[in-house]
């Protein structure tokens, strides 16, 4: 069933759970993340980035994304990642996406705040939610999103509070450590950063860059706030290598071959969402 990012965040916030949230890079990726879910029975959020857009347009994937996510027997939310343009956002909203995540990071605090209070009510005129980001995180390896350029800064709590009480934002995407990507060393994940940010926006909290994130240190996350996590780089690591194994054995037809790449993301997807909601 399709709902918003808002009432699927209400359901992690009540079992005191996370969600995860997967890039929809295709149709076996949708395939994969849905059938996952409804196996454990618990929520998802599948969603697409505006940097997804050179590989299949939004026109075409968005559609199907909300058609599957509706006939689901699990709640959905269907999500933009990373939205950077208005028009972007409207296009998303437009085609039915449930949540819109409005990236106005790399703005000044002063502009991004502005247009995220603007994608708001627009969002929730439409019945949408929305994620917004506050503070940035660095671009680690095997990572599609950000540039080697980036600079890791943290959210900083008391504007995170001020941010979030003048915008009207439904979550938000807070910088503690973690990376796009995986890790080129031990992850070093800011807990007392992020309880701060927790008690003062009193919102749910997003993780962007889960892949490879110690164990322990999600469950600390989750106990302080987190309710949406983002995993995508390992999905991705672990199909490419997982069929590059089975092509040396095996030379099958194309569409066997999605088939079995269907089956590799599937159990990833499976092991995240059955950690973050245990």
């Amino acid at each position: 069933m399709l709902v918003t990012l808002k009432e699927i965040l209400e359901i992690a916030e009540k079992k005191k759970i996370a969600i995860g949230s997967f890039n929809a890079s295709g149709l076996e990726a949708i395939e994969a993340e849905l059938a996952a879910a409804e196996e454990l029975q618990l929520p998802i959020i599948i969603q697409f980035a505006q940097c997804h857009e050179p590989w299949v347009p939004l026109d075409t994937i968005g559609p199907i994304m909300v058609h599957m996510a509706k006939r689901a027997s699990i709640p959905v939310c269907v999500h933009l990642d990373h939205g950077e343009t208005l028009e972007y956002l409207a296009k998303a909203l437009e085609i039915g996406f449930t949540g819109i995540m409005y990236d106005g990071s790399v703005l000044s605090y002063e502009e991004n705040l502005a247009n995220t209070a603007k994608v708001c009510e627009v969002a929730h005129a439409c019945g949408a939610s929305v994620e917004a980001e506050l503070g940035s995180i660095a671009a680690g390896e095997k990572s599609h999103e950000g540039s080697a350029s980036d600079i890791e800064a943290y959210t900083d709590p008391e504007l995170a509070g001020k941010f979030v009480k003048e915008t009207g934002v439904d979550a938000l995407a807070v910088s503690v450590g973690t990376v796009h990507g995986l890790y080129k060393g031990k992850p070093n994940i800011r807990t007392d950063i992020l309880e701060k940010i927790d008690q003062n926006t009193q919102i749910p909290l997003v993780l962007h860059g889960g892949s490879g994130v110690p164990e322990q240190d999600i469950l600390n996350c989750i106990e302080r706030g987190i309710a949406k996590i983002n995993v995508n780089t390992e999905i991705s690591a672990y199909t490419v290598e997982s069929t590059a194994e089975y092509l040396k054995k095996e030379q099958p037809h194309f569409s066997v071959l999605s088939l079995k790449q269907e089956e590799y993301v599937k159990e990833i997807v499976k092991k995240y969402i059955a950690f973050f909601g245990r």
